[in-house]
């Protein structure tokens, strides 16, 4: 069992019962404070959304293969929404295993995954992914498209239109997400349990998390 909250912008938190797992803490730049990372593991989509603080237990900002307490992590190279082909991969995709659920953290990528991403990525039960575009992340058109590449059986959109975050440019309300997956919905408030994969629905479900 664990626990998936929603803090603004890409910041996600996953509490197993052992750890913490706090991705893209860094939430200055949306006109916010940080989200607390004393004794959690911190994982970077990219290297803007550091935290000030450094009362972290780990930090991992790239690709590669870790395994923290409960949790597995694969990192897979990206290429930001916001950079051209030629700039190179400044972006990480993370896929988190967490007992039998697997979990893939997108970040503001590029709206396209290729076929060695798809393969690092590999079969997942949810995928955390941006949803609000303006240029700077995926919009709900490209978040849709990424989602139907990965087919994972529900989705946590996160970084869309909220009027207590201030982001460089406007973003889309999340609902958008629903209608271009044609999806079911979880409203699950400020923060979704889960007992363990099968407890997820087999039909395509959006889980809502309100910001907290």
């Amino acid at each position: 069992m664990f626990d998936i909250e929603y803090k603004g912008a890409n910041a996600v938190i996953f509490t197993t019962k052992k750890l913490k797992v706090v991705v893209d803490p860094g939430l200055d730049i949306a006109g916010h404070k940080d989200v607390a990372v004393k004794d959690s593991v911190v994982l970077l989509t990219e290297d803007r959304l550091r935290p000030k603080s450094n009362d972290f237990r780990l930090l991992f900002d790239g690709p590669g293969e870790y395994e923290v307490g409960d949790v597995s992590i694969v990192g897979v190279a990206a290429r930001r929404n916001i950079d051209a082909e030629d700039q190179g991969k400044a972006s990480t995709i993370y896929r988190l295993t967490i007992d039998d659920t697997k979990i893939a953290v997108l970040g503001n990528i590029a709206p396209k995954l290729d076929d060695d991403q798809l393969e690092a990525i590999g079969m997942v039960d949810i995928v955390v992914v941006p949803v609000g575009g303006g240029g700077l992340t995926l919009d709900s058109k490209d978040a849709a498209a990424i989602v139907r590449q990965i087919e994972p059986k529900a989705v946590v959109p996160v970084h869309f239109d909220d009027p207590a975050l201030k982001y460089e440019v406007p973003q889309e309300k999340a609902d958008l997400i629903v209608t271009e997956l044609s999806a079911g919905v979880i409203e699950a408030g400020p923060k979704f349990k889960l007992k363990n994969a099968s407890s997820i629905p087999d039909q395509l479900t959006v889980i809502m998390i309100s910001r907290s």
